[in-house]
């Protein structure tokens, strides 16, 4: 995903080692992230949930990098 979305935008920061959680970007071209499949892929390296949620929401949503830091919204499906 991260190829495509790579096609449309010159320029994108990436959570590193998530690309399987993107969704896609908005229109002023931050990329945005499926935070249940974030924890998923955290789970599926070892972590449990609480683990793997505190490391999720302190090292991944606390990161601020700037105005094109990615965005992480929760799916309802």
């Amino acid at each position: 995903m991260r190829e495509s979305v790579l096609e449309y935008l010159d320029e994108a920061l990436f959570a590193d080692g998530f690309d399987e959680a993107i969704l896609g970007f908005t229109d002023s071209g931050v990329v945005v992230y499926d935070e249940g499949r974030c924890l998923e892929i955290l789970m599926l390296n070892g972590l449990e949930y609480d683990e793997a949620y505190e490391f999720y929401s302190f090292n991944v949503v606390g990161a601020y990098v700037g105005p094109k830091t990615p965005i992480f919204i929760t799916c309802v499906r």
